[in-house]
């Protein structure tokens, strides 16, 4: 877009209303109209004085953990942690293996994606038969010796199984998750209890 040029007839009605306009600041010189006006140029503050840091090494303080060791605790400690929500005595017999799964379903060999969707139709349609106990088979997850900066996590269903039975549609059908004992797949399989 280019710009117009101002016509007599522009500036001699401008000159007519700057002569009548008071200035807000009279002791500041007149500005001729042609100029341009230009942004007043901020001087940086001055900080105050700070402390100098006390020297220190990277990773000095960082306390050493075991390869494969989740930051926010391990996901069995989570799960043991849970508070009991089903009879007390059921729970017991169930964490030793006396009461056997109606149902087992194994995530072995899926991704993420295809393992939450067989997961979420499982649990739903083992509720809807009146199943109460289910085994969830999810590995214990693959060894990997990597040395990176950012670590990397043992087992992805392992975590995220008792994430996902925890948020709905299922968290309205299951009432205990559990790790599963030794002869039901130890570390590598829940048992969830689903509610009436």
């Amino acid at each position: 877009m280019k710009r117009r040029k101002l016509s007599e007839e522009d500036v001699s009605l401008w000159r007519q209303v700057a002569d009548t306009a008071e200035r807000l600041h009279p002791k500041a010189k007149p500005t001729d109209f042609a100029k341009t006006i230009t942004k007043p140029v901020k001087t940086p503050r001055a900080h105050p004085a700070r402390e100098a840091l006390p020297a220190f090494e990277v990773g000095a303080l960082a306390k050493s953990r075991p390869p494969g060791h989740d930051l926010m605790g391990s996901v069995s400690d989570r799960v043991a942690r849970q508070p009991v929500q089903m009879d007390k005595k059921v729970f017991g017999r169930m964490k030793r293996g006396k009461l056997v799964p109606e149902g087992k379903i194994d995530l072995h060999g899926m991704t993420a994606d295809q393992a939450h969707g067989a997961l979420t139709g499982f649990v739903l349609r083992s509720h809807s038969e009146g199943r109460r106990l289910v085994l969830v088979i999810t590995g214990k997850g693959k060894d990997r010796h990597d040395d990176g900066p950012i670590p990397t996590r043992r087992g992805v269903l392992k975590h995220q199984v008792p994430q996902w039975l925890a948020l709905s549609p299922m968290k309205s059908c299951v009432l205990q998750v559990a790790e599963a004992h030794i002869k039901h797949g130890g570390t590598g399989a829940y048992y969830v209890y689903l509610r009436r």
